[in-house]
């Protein structure tokens, strides 16, 4: 799309043409499917706050592991690659890492379905990976700046979650097939 055409004005009414009245998705919806984009987006943020410190380096690389904890897909990935490499060296220890059998009440899985990683629940390890993350930036002297980093990648994402919204990206859409028809209409010539 050649946004040297798009005016402000066709931003703005665009804008205005969003049911803005649907309610934000839930919380819980937004960790349980943590988009990848938000995620790559956040680390990269941090990472380019800290190209100067190692040590910041590898707290902003644990800070990235406890984030992706809270992914599903992810945390069970984690969890089967670690189960199957410790299984190389020590399949007692490799069963002790797997989660407990879940309860079937007449055939069928409990409702609440908890993730494990290691064989701990997953919260366990979302905690010990941020504790660790928290004090490697105290250590290195870049809490503040971590908190700023975050604070800007949590904004680039709430903006961008706010304009995914169908309307909008219809109207774009519009747009971009306005100018394919002009485009065509001078190639013509």
């Amino acid at each position: 799309m050649d946004w040297g055409n798009v005016t402000a004005e066709d931003l703005i009414d665009a804008v205005r043409e969003v049911d803005w009245s649907s309610p934000p998705r839930p919380l819980s919806e937004f960790f349980a499917r943590y988009r990848t984009n938000y995620f790559i987006l956040i680390v990269f943020i941090v990472g380019l706050g800290f190209l100067r410190r190692p040590v910041s380096i590898l707290a902003a690389i644990l800070t990235a592991l406890s984030i992706a904890f809270l992914n599903d897909s992810f945390a069970g990935t984690f969890s089967e690659k670690v189960t199957r490499t410790v299984r190389q060296f020590s399949p007692h220890l490799a069963a002790k890492m797997r989660p407990p059998l879940t309860p079937v009440i007449r055939g069928r899985p409990s409702t609440k379905r908890i993730v494990h990683i290691c064989g701990r629940p997953r919260w366990v390890f979302v905690v010990m990976f941020s504790s660790v993350s928290f004090i490697l930036w105290y250590v290195s002297c870049g809490l503040f700046t971590v908190i700023w980093a975050l604070s800007v990648a949590l904004l680039a994402i709430l903006l961008h979650a706010s304009f995914r919204t169908p309307n909008l990206k219809a109207r774009l859409n519009t747009f971009r097939e306005e100018f394919r028809a002009v485009w065509r209409n001078y190639s013509e010539l």
